[in-house]
């Protein structure tokens, strides 16, 4: 039964990534505070947030020093922008943080709000910097299937998800999608892992070799695959991709939006996984998702270029009003200190093993075909064949089934297609983590049977 709370969100809020046909009647699930690695209903149950939030909520909620930053901050200047020359000391000292931690050279950093917004930056800059070049024709960017950089007009285009496409008239000129890394999936019949990057690479050249070098600008990829689901690349793949790129002087674009600030036991997931990107796109755990900051990472020569078109054109004609707001500067600050002082990388570099020893156990469980991941995110693939590998008919959305088994135990986590994504907090302990799984196998077993009385396993 919907209650009074449930009809008026329905009635007035429209809500991101839902089934607005369905919602009405089934309810929203409505929060009401957080703990740690848990949020509570309106009825005070609660829930292992086993997604930290949207893949964000790094350090667990309840962390009053991060309260304390914002309300003193506020207090101090609860509002500053940075266009035409202006600046203030968070956005300063927080650019400089991220210049010293960023494991790449750079120069400066441009400040935004969301991930979608880091991304689109980041296909204005693509352009705006091979004019600035001299090369008019260098302005396509290949993503790849499956990917996920966002929602807006520009990083949508990026994302290569059909649903983020369709009807939207998506994607925009100019935007390629290169074949996704997914090994399980994709893989030809014995073919191993570093083949299977071999042939990947093989075909970006080829790709790029079809659309011409020199129309070819930048390639964009995020370490770990987030919200396409939880994919991880192959052995090798990134350096195989790379030799590409350089070769036809293509840069490469990581969208740290996800992986950045700890959650593959690393600063950033580039370092993880090998990659050396010229630019990169951040947010989510920057500020612990306490406020809204993201960010683009450049380096020098991009910011040589942006300076020499500044100077022709009379200004950089680029930003947000809330680029840099100084009580989200001061937050993501605050978050940077608290990752340092409790060493929560080397916390997460520690319970690992553990982690991904309880996701890879669901890997025997008759609805998994594969369990996957690598640091402190994983996914479970549901399949209606294991031996074949045959998904099931996406009208009985049994991913969506596995997850609402696992909300009624208490457990928050995500259905991307046939996946269940998990991403819980940094700060997640041992104990929490087989709590997180101990509901999960709950909830899987209880998919299991309702698979087996509805026969969903019939081809459709």
């Amino acid at each position: 039964m919907v209650t009074n709370l449930q009809a008026r969100d329905a009635a007035t809020v429209l809500h991101p990534y839902s089934n607005l046909s369905t919602l009405p009647a089934q309810g929203s699930l409505i929060l009401e505070r957080g703990e740690g690695v848990f949020v509570y209903d309106v009825d005070g149950k609660p829930y292992l947030e086993g997604m930290a939030g949207l893949w964000c909520n790094a350090l667990g909620h309840g962390r009053e020093e991060l309260v304390q930053a914002a309300a003193e901050q506020m207090r101090k200047l609860p509002f500053a922008h940075l266009f035409t020359g202006k600046s203030h000391d968070p956005a300063i000292a927080l650019a400089e943080k991220l210049k010293e931690l960023a494991p790449t050279q750079a120069a400066k950093v441009f400040f935004c709000n969301s991930g979608s917004e880091a991304n689109d930056t980041q296909v204005k800059l693509v352009w705006y910097v091979n004019n600035a070049l001299g090369r008019p024709q260098k302005k396509k960017i290949i993503s790849r299937i499956k990917a996920y950089h966002g929602v807006t007009v520009a990083s949508a285009s990026l994302t290569g998800l059909p649903n983020n496409h369709i009807d939207f008239d998506l994607p925009i000129a100019g935007i390629r999608h290169a074949a996704c890394p997914h090994h399980y999936r994709f893989a030809l019949d014995g073919e191993s892992e570093e083949q299977f990057a071999t042939r990947l690479a093989d075909d970006l050249d080829a790709m790029i070799q079809a659309e011409g070098p020199e129309t070819v600008a930048a390639f964009i990829a995020e370490p770990v695959m987030g919200a396409g689901g939880v994919i991880v690349p192959p052995k090798t793949y990134f350096e195989k991709i790379q030799q590409v790129l350089e070769k036809h002087d293509v840069m490469l674009i990581a969208d740290e939006v996800i992986c950045g600030f700890g959650r593959l036991g690393e600063w950033f997931g580039s370092t993880a996984l090998g990659m050396k990107p010229d630019t990169i796109s951040i947010a989510k755990q920057l500020s612990s998702s306490y406020a809204p900051i993201a960010g683009v990472i450049i380096p020098d020569w991009i910011d040589d270029a942006l300076t020499s078109q500044s100077a022709k054109i009379g200004v950089f004609g680029h930003g947000f009003t809330y680029s840099g707001h100084p009580v989200a500067a001061a937050v993501a600050l605050k978050t940077l200190e608290i990752y340092e002082r409790e060493n929560i990388l080397g916390h997460v570099r520690s319970i690992v093993p553990h982690f991904q020893k309880r996701l890879t156990a669901f890997a025997d469980h008759p609805l998994v075909g594969e369990a996957r991941g690598v640091g402190l995110v994983g996914a479970l693939e549901a399949v209606a064949d294991k031996a074949t590998k045959r998904s099931f008919d996406p009208k009985r959305a049994v991913a969506a089934k596995i997850v609402a088994f696992a909300e009624e135990e208490g457990l928050i986590v995500r259905a991307i297609g046939d996946a269940v994504s998990i991403c819980p907090p940094l700060v997640i302990t041992e104990a929490e983590i087989d709590l997180l799984f101990d509901r999960l196998g709950r909830a899987l077993d209880r998919a299991e049977g309702w698979a087996s009385s509805e026969n969903v396993r019939h081809a459709a």
